[in-house]
């Protein structure tokens, strides 16, 4: 049994566009993509094997960000929030981690709480908003 760590949604489009759609969402919510991993790239060049196309988007939201870091610095360690963007057969998955549950280990600090309830919210938006 595994734990569902994140917020998702299936779209029938191309990867491309769900990527693009992807990034724009987040910009809404006042993401910016720090990081884009092209895990099919990455394993293919690395340990030479073949994967779907599967990218994974390093998100920050700044203020979030900010306010998060300023109640406990250790935060830096779980941050960014990582957004996945999978084939799966001919549909797109795209997936966003649940903040509430990365930043769990930190549940005792209500400001790291506080932040965590945002940005979790802030992302339910942007997967809702590619429907």
């Amino acid at each position: 049994m595994t734990t569902d760590i994140g917020i998702r949604v299936t779209l029938k489009t191309s990867f491309e566009q769900a990527i693009q759609k992807t990034t724009d969402a987040l910009k809404a919510e006042g993401f910016g993509v720090l990081t884009q991993i092209d895990v099919k790239t990455t394993l293919k060049e690395k340990i030479n094997v073949d994967f779907r196309r599967y990218v994974i988007l390093g998100a920050c939201n700044p203020a979030l960000a900010h306010r998060a870091l300023s109640a406990n610095a250790d935060v830096g360690l779980l941050l960014p929030c990582n957004v996945t963007v999978q084939e799966a057969g001919d549909e797109v998955l795209v997936a966003a981690v649940d903040p509430l549950l990365m930043l769990d280990v930190l549940q005792e600090d209500p400001a790291v709480k506080a932040v965590a309830v945002e940005a979790k919210a802030k992302l339910e938006r942007v997967i809702a908003s590619l429907k």
